[in-house]
This record gives structure tokens, C-alpha cells and sequence, in this order.
């Protein structure tokens, strides 16, 4: 544990002076050390002999933040607001936004588990439950991400909590600790109300912990490499919540596990929208998001091929295991998201992301929810 602190205490260093192919980026250190007899630095961006239109399709959402949403600020997405109040930028930093799908992970888990009742205990375990998954290690994701994404956002989005100085270094560590702590002591009041011998859903909470620091911390950082990274991410919000529902109310099973990894590759295509926003960021600190490694034009095709064909494979499973209606049902649901690619995301993918994401994806989760229910059965 103390080494962890210490990673997460060290703000990795970049290089003074990043190119591109038609902008430079002078950076210089954002955040102080701990010690009290350094000044906070700023941080100066400088774009030279760049096309207009270009900067505008590649760095979206940098509207100044006086004119900025308090709704998109306590959501924790772009379009905030400039925010003051501290309670708001830590709601800010752990991304309400990101909370619904692990939410709904655990529904899902609990509906393929064939054991959950429409009784208090029951509901009031699988709401535990979400408040482990969501708040507390959604929250402790995202705001490690930030913290670790600092140089990134103060080329993408240098209005953010961190990189605008809104929030202290301190304050960002303790927040993640606090997070974190909580998620676990969480977990382990579920196993101990469930009355399991052995601790399964406290060891998913270390294991996805753990999956979300080397996803965003060096010297791993899982995130660098846009395959590995973007399937991490997947199965952190399709598996783990699943299997923590499952494992709460029924037994964890091995055609289960292999089930939603599968779905973790649509949760790989996901993961892809949101890399488009930030091609300038990740290419000018060597991430290689997929974007970036194949341009944008093939990698909205990969995108939209592993949400699709995942989906497409999961009906056909539940085609040849003899449950023919969730195989229609799901492929009914496949329909409007391929419809809504090409409307919205294929035509521009950073233009559209959130306009796609808030059409299609309402139908890839309900999809995650009649598989659910085809495998309780």
C-alpha cells in the first residue's frame, strides 16, 4: 500500500518541448512538489502555423469555462463550468457521467444470477452494491485517471479541475485514497452480508483496483497501447460490475465469465469514441490510442466493427444454446445502433460522440440486460 501512495505521490515528468506534425507545445511543470517553498507554476500552450479548422476538429470542448454548464460541471463532462466550490470539483473529478454503466453492470449481474428476489434485503444489497461499483471505484478510477492525465488535459482540455490549478495535489491524493478505502471496506460488508466463505466480491474490488491504477499509472499504464487499454477498460465496465451482481446474489460460473469478457470487446469499441477528442493530446505524449495508430478513418470503422460484430456473436450464442426469443431481441436491438453510426458517429466522430453515445448505446445496454436474463433462465 505505502508504495502505491508513493507512485501515486510522483508526478511523472515530460519533456519541456513536444512537436507535432504542424504545432509545438511549450510545457512546462504544472503541478508543485510537495514542498511549501515552490510557487505554482503555470502551464503556457502555444499552437504555431497551424490551420484553423484543424485545431477546431481535433481539440474539441475548449470553450472558455466562464461560459460553461454547472450541470456538465457536477456530471464531471466537458462544456463545465468554472467551478470555486471544492465539494463540486471533487463530485467533478470522479465523473457522475461514467457512474450508469457500472450501475447497470450490477443489475444485470443480478437479473443472470436467477437469485434475486424484489425484496428489501435484496434490493438493498444490490444498491450497496452500485455504490461500491460506481461512486466509490468509478470515482477512484476516474479521478486517478485525471491525475495521471494532467499533462494530456492541459493540452485538451486545460480548463480541467487539475491542470487549471482549481484543485491541489494533496487534495487529489486524498480523495483517491479515501475512494478507494471506501470501495473496499464496501465490498467486504457485501461478503460478509451474502455470507461467503470465501471473499469474492472484496478480491473483484482489489482485482479491478488494481486494473484501473496500471491502466492510468506508469510504468504499466495500459492506456498507452490502445488495444490492450481500451479492453481493460471494457471489461471494468461490462465484467467486473457483472460479476460483482453475480457473485452477490448467485455463483460466478465459468461460461459466464467467458460471456461478458466477449462483451468486453463492445466495451473496447466504447472506449474507442472516446479517444477521438483527444488525438492532438495523445499524439503529442506518445499515446498510442488507436486514433492515433491508424488514423481516424479506419479507427471509427474498428470501432463501430467490435460493437457490432461482439453483439452479433453473443446472438448467435444464445441462438445455438436453444433461447431463439433473447436471439431476436438482441439482434432488434442491434438494428437502431448500426442505424445511429452511420447518422452520427461515422459521419464525424468527434463532432457526433456525444450526440452518437447518447443514441446508441441506451440499446447496446439494454442488450447486456436481455442476455442477462437469457442466461438466468
Amino acid at each position: 500500500m505505502a508504495s502505491l501512495l508513493n507512485m501515486v505521490s510522483v508526478p511523472p515528468r515530460i519533456s519541456p518541448h513536444t512537436h507535432t506534425g504542424t504545432a509545438s507545445f511549450q510545457v512546462r511543470p504544472l503541478l508543485p512538489p510537495f514542498s511549501p517553498t515552490l510557487s505554482r507554476r503555470r502551464l503556457s500552450i502555444r499552437a504555431t502555423e497551424t490551420d484553423a479548422n484543424e485545431v477546431k476538429s481535433k481539440a474539441p470542448g475548449t470553450a472558455p469555462s466562464k461560459d460553461g454548464s454547472s450541470f456538465n460541471q457536477l456530471l464531471g463532462i466537458k462544456g463545465a463550468a468554472q467551478e470555486t466550490n471544492k465539494w463540486k470539483i471533487r463530485l467533478q473529478l470522479t465523473k457522475p457521467v461514467t457512474w450508469p454503466p457500472l450501475v447497470w453492470g450490477v443489475v444485470c449481474g443480478a437479473a443472470a444470477s436467477g437469485n434475486f428476489h424484489w425484496n428489501f434485503e435484496d434490493v438493498a444489497k444490490s444498491v450497496l452494491c452500485m455504490l461500491m461499483s460506481g461512486p466509490f471505484l468509478t470515482g477512484y478510477t476516474q479521478t486517478m485517471n485525471d491525475w495521471y492525465d494532467r499533462e494530456i488535459d492541459a493540452i485538451n482540455e486545460p480548463y480541467r479541475p487539475i491542470p487549471s490549478g482549481a484543485i491541489s495535489e494533496n487534495e487529489v491524493i486524498i480523495q483517491i485514497w479515501v475512494l478507494l478505502l471506501g470501495g473496499l471496506f464496501t465490498a467486504g460488508i457485501l461478503d460478509i452480508w451474502a455470507g461467503h466463505d470465501f471473499p469474492i466480491v472484496f478480491y473483484l474490488a482489489v482485482g479491478g483496483a488494481l486494473l484501473s491504477y496500471i491502466y492510468s499509472a506508469p510504468p504499466l499504464k495500459l492506456k498507452q497501447n490502445g488495444w490492450i487499454g481500451n479492453f481493460a477498460l471494457g471489461a471494468s465496465y461490462i465484467s467486473l460490475p457483472w460479476w460483482a451482481g453475480q457473485a452477490l446474489f448467485g455463483t460466478l460460473t465459468p461460461d459466464i465469465i467467458v460471456l461478458t469478457l466477449l462483451y468486453s470487446i463492445a466495451g473496447l469499441g466504447i472506449a474507442i469514441v472516446n479517444d477521438f477528442k483527444s488525438i492532438e493530446g495523445d499524439r503529442a505524449l506518445g499515446l498510442q490510442s488507436l486514433p492515433v495508430a491508424f488514423g481516424a478513418e479506419t479507427a471509427k470503422w474498428i470501432c463501430v466493427g467490435a460493437i457490432d460484430i461482439t453483439q452479433l456473436s453473443v446472438a448467435g450464442y444464445l441462438l445455438g444454446a436453444g433461447k431463439p426469443l433473447y436471439a431476436l431481441a438482441l439482434l432488434a436491438l442491434i438494428i437502431p445502433q448500426v442505424v445511429f453510426q452511420f447518422q452520427y458517429f461515422l459521419k464525424d466522430p468527434v463532432k457526433y460522440d456525444v450526440k452518437y453515445q447518447a443514441s446508441a448505446q441506451p440499446f447496446l445496454v439494454l442488450g447486456l440486460l436481455v442476455t442477462a436474463l437469457a442466461t438466468s433462465h
